[in-house]
């Protein structure tokens, strides 16, 4: 379906929201913490066999007593949101002007295991840059939409939800707004879901930047899914991305199940909140061993371990783990290799983070980014980029989309 036909075919309503979860969901969701079943401890004492159990207990242990979903709720509350019908799917979103009209309007795309509320902190730094290391020429008013299936989206019903369609939604959702020109932004999911807005020239999209490239050539690619070691002639960054990348799909199991088997892992995911808790720690290696610290009193940038049960608990108390995971499954059926080059003529940037789970190295990402206006390393981050480091990350933005306003 073209973007035409989704606005026509949609109620055009925008609406306010206001999350509002019932004191019973919050309550039953204490009870089930405290109730958990733990396995056995892990017979290593490293992280090889999964997220392990001293991390599990002390966010059990913190979630059912100490934690409160309304301080979250009201946060979410302060901010401007909204719902819409897009493409017959009531799309959450919130939406912040800056104080300065001719703000460049900006769309940030989140991904798993992550909701809108792991680009909360940029918000201020972005819509009121001058109070945050910026200048008011360089100040973005924000849409921070909830992927379909997440959060406080609808659940779609039907298959076909891949990037692609996600793309063509937001691109009706930028229009619907006014807006005539603007940026989009993307990690995880998000950097799919950007790169597809551009390869379908949206209308008035200026350019793109991501935080995750997805550069990692065919040829590359074909090596691989065959075994093979990273070809001699590569550069010891193209090899060091090729080994991550090539730990990326053979050693990230949730993603494996979660591509063939949503449905299956959906059960578990739906019926006890501290499996899914710990699922959803489980991302990357490196991403888990930052956010387990949060658990044994030590720090992970600008994320706390509330930030992090926040959105762990709007993943629960919505019951949208089976359905966001659904996009795995959704992308898998389409045959396209998440880490494949993104193939995008529209202007582009890149940061690279130092701590992502692939890094990539600019000759690969200067071919999958033909337009590629801006390119760089940043000197802290990780996955959660936003999240943890949010003044380098309205930063890069700024930089990023200088040229483009």
């Amino acid at each position: 379906m073209n973007t035409s036909t989704a606005a026509t075919n949609a109620d055009t309503a925008v609406h306010p929201f206001q999350a509002a979860i019932a004191e019973e969901a919050v309550a039953d969701l204490r009870r089930r913490i405290a109730a958990w079943r733990p396995p056995e401890q892990e017979p290593v004492d490293d992280q090889s066999q999964g997220v392990q159990l001293a991390t599990v207990r002390e966010l059990a242990s913190y979630w059912a007593t100490d934690y409160d979903w309304r301080r979250c709720e009201a946060k979410l509350n302060a901010l401007p949101q909204f719902t819409t019908e897009i493409d017959g799917l009531e799309i959450h979103f919130i939406h912040v002007r800056s104080p300065h009209e001719d703000a460049l309007p900006l769309i940030v795309t989140h991904g798993w295991p992550g909701s809108v509320i792991e680009q909360l902190k940029i918000i201020e730094p972005l819509t009121h840059p001058e109070a945050q290391g910026g200048s008011a020429p360089e100040a973005f008013h924000l849409v921070i939409p909830s992927l379909p299936g997440y959060g406080f989206s609808g659940k779609p019903a039907t298959a076909g939800w891949d990037p692609g369609r996600i793309a063509r939604a937001w691109a009706v959702l930028m229009g619907r707004l006014g807006y005539t020109r603007y940026v989009a932004q993307g990690g995880d999911w998000g950097t799919a879901v950007s790169a597809a807005m551009a390869r379908q020239a949206a209308t008035g999209l200026a350019g793109i930047h991501v935080s995750f490239a997805q550069m990692v050539p065919a040829a590359i690619l074909a090596h691989i899914r065959n075994g093979d070691p990273a070809p001699a002639e590569l550069t010891d960054a193209e090899k060091h991305a090729y080994q991550q990348t090539a730990d990326a799909t053979y050693h990230r199991g949730y993603g494996v199940i979660q591509g063939t088997r949503p449905q299956t892992i959906g059960y578990s995911l739906a019926d006890t909140p501290v499996g899914l808790a710990a699922w959803l720690l489980d991302h990357d290696a490196g991403t888990y061993a930052h956010l387990a610290q949060l658990f044994a009193g030590q720090s992970y940038g600008a994320i706390t371990r509330d930030d992090w049960l926040d959105n762990t608990s709007l993943y629960w108390l919505t019951n949208t783990a089976t359905s966001a995971a659904r996009l795995y499954w959704q992308q898998a059926v389409t045959g396209k290799n998440f880490y494949a080059a993104a193939d995008v003529s529209l202007p582009a940037a890149v940061t690279v983070f130092p701590d992502e789970y692939v890094t990539a190295p600019r000759t690969w990402t200067e071919q999958a980014y033909h337009n590629l206006l801006y390119f760089h390393h940043a000197d802290q981050g990780g996955h959660f980029a936003a999240w943890e480091q949010p003044q380098i990350f309205a930063a890069e933005l700024r930089a990023a989309f200088g040229p483009l306003r």
